[in-house]
C-alpha cells in the first residue's frame, strides 16, 4: 500500500465540521464549523471522473441548460471531476487569490483523489477558499474574492 494509500485512510477519519452558506465572494461557499489547523485535511473535493473532451461537452451543456455554476475541477491533461451533479460539499469552496486551502492530487489505488488541505489555521466561521489557478485564457473571469492581493482576474 502506498504512502498516499495510508494518509488517505487516515484522512477519511478526520472529516472536518463544514456547511455551506451564503458567500461575500460568490453566491454560497464554504465554512469552517470548527478549528481547522494548518496542513489539516479538509475535505475531498468529489465527482464523476470523466475525460476532457467529455468535461468539455458538458460545461456547453450546463451553459445552454442554464446552470448559472459548473464545478469541473481538471486533474491532469484528461481527467476532470465534475461534481456539478454528483459532487459534495467541496464545490461550494471559492476561489481566493490568497487562499487559506490548497487543493492536492494523491494517487490511491491507482485512482487520483483531490484532497483540500488547510494552508494556515481557520477560524470557525470563516470561509474556505483555495486558488483555482486557472490557466491564461483570453476571457478572463472576473475576481471578487476581496483579498487586498487580488489578481482581479
Amino acid at each position: 500500500m502506498s504512502t498516499d494509500s495510508i494518509k488517505y485512510k487516515e484522512l477519511q477519519k478526520d472529516q472536518k465540521k463544514l456547511k455551506f452558506n451564503k458567500s461575500r465572494i460568490h453566491d454560497w461557499g464554504l465554512f469552517a464549523m470548527e478549528p481547522i489547523l494548518r496542513h489539516e485535511f479538509v475535505i475531498e473535493y468529489l465527482g464523476e471522473s470523466i475525460r476532457q473532451q467529455v468535461a468539455n461537452h458538458r460545461e456547453r451543456e450546463y451553459e445552454q441548460s442554464g446552470i448559472g455554476s459548473s464545478y469541473l475541477f481538471r486533474v491532469d491533461d484528461d481527467l476532470v471531476v465534475d461534481a456539478t451533479v454528483k459532487g459534495n460539499l467541496a464545490r461550494f469552496i471559492n476561489h481566493c487569490c490568497t487562499p487559506n486551502c490548497c487543493a492536492k492530487i494523491i494517487r490511491v489505488n491507482k485512482t487520483k483523489r483531490i484532497i483540500i488541505y488547510a494552508r494556515r489555521d481557520i477560524q470557525p466561521g470563516e470561509e474556505i477558499t483555495y486558488d483555482y489557478k486557472f490557466p491564461l485564457e483570453k476571457n478572463k473571469i472576473p475576481c471578487s474574492c476581496g483579498s487586498d492581493r487580488c489578481r482581479g482576474s
